[in-house]
């Protein structure tokens, strides 16, 4: 293995849930949760389904980016219309690994790019601001239970 394939492989430290949301439909308002269940189509009460889409992430880190090319202070996540808001934890480092979050295991699969509708929920310049910034899709490996503060970790 190459030192490269190494590093690449490498975490520094575990990530935290930080946030939980579901959109029921479309363009349906999100409803933050403090716990939820996944199963193979995704989190209960969302409209995901199952396949390499079923749940999305974001990283509590991109947050601040996002507010500062906005020129806000902050972000509400619920704006981002992602499911899981985690911390602490690179997400870009894990495409293609499975990663425990709570109870359940999902394989991260590719990039969550940005939609029209953030333009119209974030203000002019709001699809812009979120490019490299809308987190990750994933499939489910393993349903299980989710909560804030559970850990997130890549399994090794």
């Amino acid at each position: 293995m190459s030192d490269l394939h190494d590093m690449m492989a490498r975490w520094a430290q575990p990530g935290t849930v930080a946030w939980i949301g579901v959109r029921p439909a479309r363009a349906a308002d999100i409803q933050v949760l403090d716990r939820a269940e996944i199963s193979d189509s995704g989190i209960e009460g969302d409209r995901g389904r199952a396949g390499k889409r079923a749940v999305t992430l974001v990283q509590a880190e991109h947050l601040p980016a996002i507010a500062s090319y906005l020129g806000r202070d902050q972000i509400d996540p619920t704006l981002l219309r992602r499911n899981i808001m985690v911390s602490g934890l690179n997400l870009a480092g894990l495409k293609g690994r499975e990663v425990q979050i709570g109870t359940a295991v999902l394989r991260f699969t590719t990039i969550c790019a940005p939609c029209s509708l953030m333009e119209r929920l974030l203000g002019h310049g709001g699809y812009a601001a979120m490019r490299g910034h809308g987190g990750w899709c994933a499939e489910v490996v393993k349903p299980g239970a989710v909560a804030i503060g559970d850990g997130v970790q890549p399994i090794d």
